[in-house]
């Protein structure tokens, strides 16, 4: 009696290397879904936002506050023009946007002036339409620096129009930009400062940052999710850098 062929059966390894590859695929295109609609992960490279960011700081943004533009695209695709399902950023609002120079640099400040404000500096003291806005003096931030050495600095809450508080560092009111000229915030347009007054390049630099289109918004930054004080790649170092404290912090 002659035997029936088996049916071929499909190896193992060839079936389980599918599906691997299957699955990293659908990670990356979910992963690149949320990054585009959803939340995108920054980190922070410079002071001039403390104390409410500091170095090694690492946040997510929500690309669905302000809407989308081209500039919320993977590679800054152009799928369309201007923004998509837009919402205007509200005042006090710490926000991350493409450098208007060059639209490709990120930038997160602090956004201080909405379309048609006049914003002025005076004496280190900020201006909104005309009034002074109001400034608290609190204790002083310690800064420490590379090296172990620690420095203080003046600390102030500072109150926008609309009640929004946060802190800001000022060292003193007669530095570089603690007078300014008049500055017209033009429609469809911000104006954004560092919450560290005296060292940071922001909207007072027209040539450098200057006014902030809105098609330039990425996002408004709301939590930290990791935090280090040193290099992220140094791991052995985790136990004494990681700032576990401020992990999942809401930004203000």
């Amino acid at each position: 009696m002659s035997e029936t062929p088996s049916s071929t059966v499909p190896s193992a390894p060839s079936s389980g290397l599918k599906e691997t590859i299957l699955t990293v695929v659908y990670a990356v295109i979910i992963a690149l879904v949320v990054r585009t609609l959803a939340y995108e992960p920054f980190n922070i490279p410079s002071g001039s936002m403390l104390p409410t960011l500091l170095v090694g700081d690492y946040l997510f943004v929500s690309k669905f506050s302000y809407g989308y533009s081209t500039y919320s695209l993977p590679f800054g695709m152009q799928l369309f023009e201007g923004r998509i399902f837009a919402s205007e950023p509200e005042r006090g609002d710490v926000a991350v946007f493409k450098l208007p120079s060059d639209n490709k640099t990120d930038y997160i400040k602090r956004i201080i002036g909405l379309p048609g404000d006049k914003i002025q500096v005076i004496k280190g003291l900020l201006h909104v339409n005309g009034k002074a806005v109001e400034r608290r003096r609190r204790d002083d931030y310690i800064y420490r620096g590379v090296g172990g050495h620690s420095l203080r600095i003046p600390r102030f809450i500072e109150t926008l129009p609309n009640g929004r508080e946060h802190d800001i560092l000022e060292e003193s009111d007669e530095e570089f930009k603690d007078n300014t000229m008049v500055y017209t915030v033009p429609e469809g347009n911000y104006f954004a400062m560092g919450d560290n007054r005296d060292h940071s390049k922001d909207s007072r630099y027209l040539s450098g940052v200057g006014f902030i289109p809105r098609k330039n918004l990425v996002g408004r930054a709301e939590f930290l999710f990791f935090s280090i004080d040193g290099k992220v790649w140094n791991f052995w170092k985790w136990p004494w850098t990681i700032r576990f404290n401020r992990f999942f912090q809401s930004i203000d």
